[in-house]
């Protein structure tokens, strides 16, 4: 159990610091489009809001991964347990004999 509450732990971390990349990345782009920036500013502003669109993508990247491999889990596990018409169906076949 201490490993699920680590990953809840580091889940829950990432969710907390991609919110707050992707607030940081609006409020560079909000910045950059106001246009009151020197030359300097708007460069490591741009250099900024790169770095934060970067993390942002990989982190909702790493999300739809981890989305479709438990999409994928599931409906192997769906398949694994016969519904209750198939097992009728089996029954019926073996009185056929």
């Amino acid at each position: 159990m201490p490993n699920n509450k680590k990953d809840t732990e580091k889940s829950g971390s990432k969710a907390a610091s991609f919110e707050s990349s992707f607030t940081r990345l609006e409020e560079v782009v909000r910045k950059l489009e106001e246009g009151k920036l020197t030359l300097d500013q708007a460069s490591a502003l741009f250099e900024e809001g790169m770095q934060l669109a970067k993390a942002c993508n990989e982190t909702l990247s790493s999300a739809e991964l981890r989305i479709t491999r438990l999409r994928s889990n599931f409906a192997e596990q769906m398949n694994l347990v016969p519904a209750d018409d198939e097992d009728a169906d089996v029954d019926d076949e073996g009185d056929e004999d």
